[in-house]
């Protein structure tokens, strides 16, 4: 007999050897971010400030400038004119008074001696060198030790009256005429020692042994007790909120050790030491800068010291990663510029009906799901819970409607522009109105946002500057969207959506490696914490809850799906009605679990850094907790494909936006309103705008890096529904009805945009019920409205899903 060769036995040990060495390596590099992990991710940074010619006993901050307050002066500073300047003090009022900051900038006169109960407080504005008073409305109780914080316009006061009862006041500052309203107080009866606002929530710390006690109140679980203070806070000054999550402390030690600078993470409720001090920092203090000013009655010195934060430079193998992503976008781009002849606007706009139905369901998902997903609800899932993600499951089952009625019926009318519909249906005025709506929906409301949201990520991990990467971001999608047009977008969508999951997948694998339990303390905590928490069945119309979601899908998705060209865009592109209506399933499928993967890395984003809350930087905002794990935890080249993925997160809905506003312009507008058009002409008007609608997303964008925004989420969510519910309802009156006519669908339209906008300024009900009941104004208006003028006299034959107006013969 033959002895068998062991040429594949040796060959197949050969490979298990080099697979055990790639994994041993995989596991080394994996292993190296998580040497930093005692280090923290803050610094201080300390420094001498020019003493004031007084001896001081109070420190205050108002217009931007330091105040110190001696026994009969009070002079201000800032670093633009280096030499105190003296202020002048309304008639009355003493450098002695009980000068207060609510916050920094917000300065309050409480009181004219420290025996006398305070009754009424006084806001006062620094103007120039003088200091101006207004008085507010009178407290229902006098009270003593009063502490205040102030938070989106509201003002808190917290006191004891004359018999050492706690009491706890707040008041809309916006509002005159508003009276003071009691809140119910913080277990224990003991004062307040220290009292600051964050994020809509109180933290209250009150003096216990043999720490400080914590409370925290927040809308939907009052008040609750939360871990010790590991210290005692210093001051009553010596607390303050900084960031958009963070709490800062001066604490003296149990132990004797010199007093320290701590952070409480009000979402985590982990507390974590910063640096030591160079010595030590005076009781005199005032919140300044990202930190604390200090006055040493001793040595007659003023000192600062103020909270850094680190810049992650990515690596040459990061910047590689990035740089043939970015370069294989703009070569597909290329290629099938180079392909088509640009002479048909089907090739353009539509993919010249040849998509399959495979890659639309997948471009689909890439447009729906943008850097708001990749960055916005890791953040919002890390900050809540996965409360949001109802609106994915609901969504599926409206989706299944849409499939089956809608997109038949619109295939049918063989569109380029989902708007032709109403024209069809009722007047190309109603069409225009529409359309233009549509356009500043899409520009202002998810555009911008999407650019902006992995600017800050960029910024965040490299330091470049968040205008260099929001030029950058627009620019490279700009470029292989006007190169490639439908099919270049559909098909970089379909590269962009493996790029994305596999980033999102490995940052979840990553986080619960290197939890010190793994997947049991995954699930451990985020059971514990109520973290994925889906439905909420309350009744309360300001929360999400699944009734407003259930209002929002059956009116955002079921009833008005064609309103929204970007998707439909890619229905219109596929071969066939069956091969649209699959698109549609295709679709569905991929929402459920890919909802599940960014709201589980918010949910390991909380686990994590509520085992290491040193590795957060109090300086950023909310949103930014997912590109800092990126920047700060993953090795080198990991960093650049999760960057990459947050790139094809954003890059996959800019591109559809940029074509389908372009599309918009050039079929509803161009070929409408200029004379003689053609294919040709046509095709190079929508890429001219297809440029201008970029650059006008880069201008909006660039605006919003100027404001201190707390969820990017609930902003587009927001901007969505004030702006996209005028012309959705349309679709409804047109598909579902046949006597609503023109005149009654523009009288809805105005009316719903114009009552929404009232209900958003009295701030009645949560952000996400503005778009469905934008469009149940507008259907209900609009059908009302219709009654007022005559029948429509036009054949509805295939624009209703009426059975009498069904499209007859073979199709």
């Amino acid at each position: 007999m033959t002895r068998p060769s062991r040429l594949p036995i040796q060959r197949s040990m050969a490979w298990g050897a080099r697979l055990r060495y790639l994994l041993l390596l995989a596991c080394v590099l994996a292993l190296l971010p998580a040497t930093a992990f005692a280090e923290s991710l803050a610094g201080l940074r300390q420094s001498t400030l020019p003493a004031p010619p007084a001896p001081v006993h109070a420190l205050r901050t108002a217009g931007g400038r330091l105040l110190a307050f001696s026994d009969d002066r009070v002079l201000a500073w800032s670093s633009a004119s280096p030499q105190w300047q003296p202020v002048q003090l309304p008639g009355g009022a003493t450098a002695r008074d009980g000068w207060q900051n609510a916050a920094i900038d917000k300065l309050y006169r409480v009181s004219t001696t420290d025996d006398v109960a305070t009754a009424t407080l006084q806001t006062a504005e620094l103007v120039g060198d003088r200091l101006s008073l207004r008085s507010l409305p009178a407290l229902p109780v006098a009270l003593h030790d009063i502490r205040l914080a102030e938070h989106a316009g509201v003002l808190y006061v917290a006191g004891v009256d004359a018999a050492k009862q706690p009491h706890l006041l707040r008041r809309t500052l916006a509002q005159a005429m508003s009276a003071w309203q009691a809140m119910p107080t913080w277990p224990g009866g003991a004062a307040a020692g220290t009292l600051v606002a964050q994020r809509g929530e109180l933290v209250v710390t009150a003096p216990a042994q043999p720490h400080d006690a914590v409370w925290r109140w927040s809308p939907d679980n009052g008040w609750q007790a939360l871990a010790p203070v590991p210290g005692r806070v210093l001051a009553s000054e010596g607390a303050r909120a900084t960031g958009q999550a963070h709490v800062l402390y001066l604490l003296q030690s149990s132990d004797g050790k010199p007093p320290r600078l701590a952070t409480f993470h009000t979402i985590t409720r982990a507390w974590a030491d910063l640096p030591a001090l160079e010595g030590v920092l005076p009781t005199t203090l005032t919140a300044w800068g990202t930190g604390f000013a200090g006055w040493d009655t001793q040595a007659s010195t003023l000192g600062t010291v103020e909270l850094t934060a680190q810049t992650y430079l990515l690596k040459w193998l990061d910047w590689l990663v990035i740089v043939v992503y970015l370069a294989a976008m703009v070569g597909i781009g290329l290629y099938f510029y180079l392909q088509e002849k640009r002479a048909s606007t089907a090739d353009f706009f539509v993919g010249g009906r040849s998509i399959p139905f495979w890659a639309a369901g997948v471009s689909l998902y890439a447009t729906n799901t943008s850097s708001i997903s990749f960055i916005a609800i890791p953040a919002k899932a890390f900050e809540t819970n996965w409360q949001y993600l109802t609106n994915n499951l609901i969504a599926v089952l409206g989706l299944v409607f849409v499939a089956i009625w809608i997109v038949p019926l619109l295939r049918r009318l063989d569109l380029m522009s989902v708007f032709s519909y109403l024209e069809k249906r009722f007047h190309p005025a109603i069409r225009m109105l529409a359309s233009a709506l549509c356009i500043a929906m899409q520009i202002g409301s998810r555009m911008s946002v999407i650019l902006f949201l992995p600017a800050l990520a960029i910024a965040t991990i490299t330091g470049l500057d968040v205008v260099w990467s929001i030029l950058i971001m627009g620019v490279f999608t700009i470029v292989y969207t006007t190169l490639g047009g439908m099919k270049a977008v559909i098909w970089t969508d379909f590269v962009q959506v493996f790029v994305m999951f596999g980033g999102a997948i490995f940052a979840i694998g990553f986080i619960i490696y290197h939890l010190n339990g793994g997947v049991p303390e995954f699930l451990q905590v985020a059971m514990a914490e109520n973290k994925t928490q889906l439905f909420d069945f309350s009744f309360d119309l300001t929360k999400a809850t699944v009734w407003g979601f259930i209002f929002l899908v059956v009116f955002d998705v079921v009833l008005t799906f064609p309103k929204d060209q970007v998707l439909m865009q890619r229905v219109l592109s596929t071969k066939s009605d069956k091969e649209a209506g699959r698109s549609i399933w295709t679709f569905a499928a991929i929402m459920i679990p890919g909802g599940f993967f960014f709201y589980a890395i918010g949910t390991a984003l909380y686990v994590y850094y509520q085992s290491h809350p040193e590795r957060m930087n109090p300086l950023l905002p909310i949103d930014a907790t997912f590109p800092l794990f990126i920047a700060a935890e993953l090795p080198a080249g990991v960093t650049g494909l999760i960057i990459a993925g947050i790139f094809a997160a954003a890059m996959s809905t800019l591109s559809s936006i940029i074509n389908s506003v372009s599309t918009l312009a050039s079929v509803d507008f161009y070929e409408k309103l200029a004379k003689n058009p053609t294919p040709k002409k046509s095709v190079l008007f929508a890429e001219i705008m297809g440029v201008l609608v970029g650059l006008a997303g880069i201008a909006i964008a660039l605006v919003l890096s100027r404001y201190d925004i707390h969820s990017l989420f609930d902003v587009s969510i927001e901007l969505a529904g004030l702006l996209g519910g005028g012309f959705a309802g349309a679709y409804t009156l047109g598909m579902f009805t046949r006597r609503a006519n023109s005149q009654g669908v523009a009288i809805g339209i105005g009316s719903s945009i114009v009552l929404t906008l009232l209900i958003w300024s009295m701030d009645l009900v949560h952000p996400y019920f503005y778009l469905a009941i934008s469009i149940l104004l507008c259907i209900v208006i609009g059908y009302a409205a219709s009654w007022l003028f005559p029948a429509p006299t036009r054949s509805l034959q295939g624009l209703t899903i009426h059975r009498q107006d069904a499209v007859t013969g073979t199709e």
